[in-house]
């Protein structure tokens, strides 16, 4: 199973508009991905109520996990695009 821990670089967590971005962004993986708080249960990144439901605030560590293939290009993005708070999945990552 490929894991990868980061920081919620979102100043307000994964609320309202961020947890929109990363819902889609972990749809589009075409991959069955879960998040989890440090210490808490996995969930389906891809259900919006799910993430938030995680309650992940700016700066928390997350755990992203996949065990399907192709599951380690999935979490880099994933990944990059939590860690940075960016506003859309790079498509060059």
């Amino acid at each position: 199973m490929a894991e990868r821990r980061v920081n919620v670089g979102w100043a307000e967590g994964l609320h309202a508009r961020p947890a929109s971005i990363f819902v889609r962004a972990a749809t589009a993986a075409g991959v069955p991905v879960t998040i989890a708080k440090t210490g808490g249960t996995p969930v389906n990144a891809a259900s919006m109520l799910a993430v938030l439901g995680l309650g992940a605030q700016g700066g928390e560590e997350i755990i992203l996990t996949c065990d399907a293939e192709g599951a380690d290009t999935a979490l880099d993005r994933l990944a990059k695009l939590v860690s940075e708070g960016l506003e859309e999945l790079p498509e060059t990552v």
